[in-house]
């Protein structure tokens, strides 16, 4: 219960670096996504696969993020935290939670 308190601020100020530092590519997701919505039956196929690309980058960069921290806990206390973390993305970019537990 104590490290679920304690990551929950560490994990709400790390996302709020993110959100700071990589706020162009929250934006290209975005607009990725309404690329995809807007698209033509004919542009759909690609405009999607660019939108897949888009999140698969900024998850990936989540995951780095949440990788690099989880390492310098001992085992027990990586693994609580790194569920806290996916489970924050997904609430906060659920895009983003989809893919976030596989990395």
């Amino acid at each position: 219960m104590i490290f679920r308190r304690r990551f929950a601020d560490v994990i709400e100020r790390q996302l709020g670096v993110f959100a700071a530092d990589e706020a162009a590519l929250l934006v290209e997701v975005r607009n990725a996504e309404q690329a995809y919505n807007r698209a033509d039956r004919d542009e759909a196929e690609e405009k999607y696969g660019d939108y897949v690309d888009v999140v698969e980058t900024a998850t990936e960069a989540l995951a780095d993020m949440r990788d690099r921290y989880s390492h310098t806990l001992d085992e027990v206390a990586a693994e609580e935290y790194e569920t806290a973390f996916n489970r924050a993305v997904k609430r906060r970019w659920p895009p983003f939670g989809l893919e976030i537990e596989n990395r």
